[in-house]
């Protein structure tokens, strides 16, 4: 059973990433699922191939919400203003690193748009964690860093599906947590190491989950993001009859 208690339109729980290096490419996919999904990723990768503020305006007229993820990490002052300009073009998520003093920066700077800490990446594991000289382990860590970005005045967090449970159980139900990591049922990993299934996701606390090869790389995109819609409205309809 679910255990997001927010009341968030099932069908805007699923983000899909549009990790493309074109535009060309994102519109296209976006075009091919149509309404079957109204909540993007853009990140990086798009906003070095240049318009990527035209690429947020496209994505508006056809009323899709959008989640900037262009991790900001430098000195407080400068992602406080970086963090500010881009709340001026409505989209609705953006990312900082979840260094505290940058946590703090970007509360300040944010307006009505939601900033989301970014815990640990969940293309790394304890060992990876331990070559970039941090102690202790991972999860006390990701504890650590969803605690301080709620404390700093911030949103939410990302992070994998595999710590919500714990975020939920020291933060509580407030902070939003946002999931990368999400590989279907028979789905290969890739590069993504600390993943979860759709259902154990939302099972563990996360309110979105994000969504990337697995429907972008499928022989038919619309058709595989529908089958996680629909597991999506599935769980949350069981939830909500309970």
């Amino acid at each position: 059973m679910p255990l997001s208690t927010k009341s968030i339109p099932a069908h805007e729980r699923l983000i899909v990433a549009l990790d493309f290096p074109t535009h060309e490419q994102a519109k296209n996919l976006v075009e091919i699922l149509g309404e079957t999904v109204s909540f993007y990723k853009i990140g990086l990768e798009l906003f070095m191939a240049g318009d990527y503020f035209q690429l947020i305006d496209w994505l508006q007229q056809r009323n899709k919400k959008i989640f900037a993820d262009l991790k900001f990490y430098d000195i407080p002052a400068t992602v406080e203003r970086a963090v500010r300009a881009l709340s001026k073009t409505g989209v609705q998520f953006a990312t900082v690193h979840g260094d505290k003093a940058i946590m703090q920066a970007a509360a300040r700077g944010k307006g009505e748009m939601q900033i989301l800490a970014v815990t640990v990446l969940t293309s790394l594991d304890e060992k990876a964690l331990e070559e970039m000289g941090f102690q202790g382990n991972l999860q006390s860590l990701v504890i650590q860093r969803a605690t301080q970005a709620w404390e700093a005045g911030l949103d939410g967090v990302i992070a994998s599906g595999l710590e919500a449970g714990l975020i939920r159980q020291t933060a509580g139900t407030g902070p939003l947590i946002v999931s990368p990591g999400i590989r279907p049922e028979g789905t290969p990993a890739n590069d993504q190491i600390r993943i979860t299934t759709v259902q154990q996701a939302f099972d563990m606390g996360v309110d979105y989950i994000v969504v990337g090869r697995p429907i972008r790389d499928d022989k038919d995109p619309k058709a595989a993001a529908k089958a996680i819609q629909l597991q999506i409205q599935r769980q949350f309809a069981i939830d909500e009859e309970v």
